[in-house]
């Protein structure tokens, strides 16, 4: 009988104890987020990125880049052409396909 009401006091506590320890844990990774967002390293970090994001928008392109990456770039462009076929390199190529011409053989 003590054995009877001491399992259905485990369970009972099991489950309460298992709902406060799910409310917990979804209110730590709450808490933990506001937390991340305050370290002062990634702070930098993402300021950085956002920096140099304006920056290439700015200068249409890749931002410091020298005249060798300039001329390596435009190597590359040329020998992609030269190999596709030319054309635009930023558009999407236009396929052009042939109906196939069936002949019916007559017996």
């Amino acid at each position: 009988m003590i054995l009877q009401h001491l399992f259905r006091f485990s369970s009972l506590f099991h489950s309460t104890f298992s709902i406060h320890l799910r409310r917990n844990i979804g209110f730590s990774a709450i808490v933990f987020n506001k937390a991340k967002e305050l370290d002062p390293v990634q702070k930098l970090f993402l300021d950085k990125i956002r920096e140099y994001n304006t920056k290439s928008q700015k200068a249409g392109g890749p931002v410091d880049a020298g005249p060798e990456y300039e001329k390596y770039m435009n190597e590359q462009i040329t020998r992609l052409q030269r190999v596709y076929g030319g054309g635009d390199m930023n558009k999407f190529p236009d396929f052009k396909f042939e109906e196939p011409k069936f002949e019916d053989e007559q017996k």
